[in-house]
């Protein structure tokens, strides 16, 4: 897990231009909402990696590499999360929220379920 805060790339009299994801080949960018207690998650993709931007809210994530200990953060709007392959996964909302995910990897679109692995033992 990484996290970033993003900064504004740009600003003048009309608004802002941020730049979330910069260099990278995405194939999947998906938007997801949270109301206040969901949890999302508690997987991990063998081959798929993952920015998840939180747009609103604020959520908690965990996350635990094989055999490794649970990491916990929370995230605010703007804070970008990076998630490699292998990494479990889990967000708990903690106000009602929304965030996007950019995904490279055969993970998305009707083949989400063919690189999501469920946990036996949650994160959370």
């Amino acid at each position: 897990m990484q996290i970033k805060k993003i900064k504004v790339s740009f600003q003048d009299e009309r608004g802002k231009i941020i730049d979330i994801i910069q260099k990278e080949r995405l194939e999947y960018v998906t938007l997801i909402s949270s109301k206040k207690g969901t949890i999302r998650g508690n997987h991990y993709h063998k081959k798929s990696v993952q920015y998840s931007f939180l747009l609103k809210g604020k959520m908690k994530l965990f996350t635990r590499i094989p055999e490794g200990k649970i990491k916990t953060v929370i995230l605010k709007a703007g804070d970008l999360v990076y998630n490699p392959a292998w990494e479990q996964h889990a967000l708990v909302a903690l106000q009602d929220s929304e965030f996007l995910v950019f995904t490279r990897g055969p993970r998305g679109g009707q083949d989400y379920e063919k690189d999501t692995f469920r946990l036996k033992d949650k994160l959370t």
